[in-house]
């Protein structure tokens, strides 16, 4: 029988509470600004978003949550870079529709490379069981985050 886990204080679920938020906020900025890639976390987003499919502006607007004037500056910029492509809705002629390009799954493709490189280089410089400890708390993460 595994021994009885004491209970943590309303002050020390508080202090893990913060301190695990903090972590979290930390590594995926470091990742995503360390990873030393061309394009912009915000870029970066709306590139995966139309991972999916394509998508209308709008709906990018909407699954990013914010305003249809930004979401037009970071598309244009896409767009003109050759990573995402502008077409007429076929069944709407007011709408455009957005997709990626080659060059845009590529740059995806090339960002992700990049950012598990950058994680993967920190991790190396930990011990088996700590790494074994990762592991396990990845899976807690996971749960967490599904709830």
């Amino acid at each position: 029988m595994p021994a009885p886990t004491p209970t943590m204080s309303r002050t020390q679920k508080d202090r893990l509470t913060s301190d695990l938020r903090m972590a979290c906020m930390r590594i995926s900025r470091r990742v995503r600004f360390e990873s030393r890639t061309d394009v912009a976390p915000h870029q970066f987003s709306v590139l995966v978003r139309l991972e999916g499919g394509p998508r209308t502006p709008k709906e990018l607007a909407e699954i990013e949550q914010v305003s249809a004037p930004s979401v037009t500056r970071t598309v244009n910029t896409l767009v003109e870079r050759g990573l995402v492509a502008r077409s007429d809705d076929p069944t709407d002629g007011r709408q455009v529709i957005l997709s990626l390009t080659a060059q845009g799954k590529q740059t995806i493709k090339e960002t992700r490379r990049r950012r598990d490189l950058w994680l993967a280089t920190r991790l190396e410089h930990l011990t088996d069981a700590e790494r074994a400890l990762l592991v396990d708390a990845t899976a807690l993460l996971e749960r967490v985050a599904a709830e």
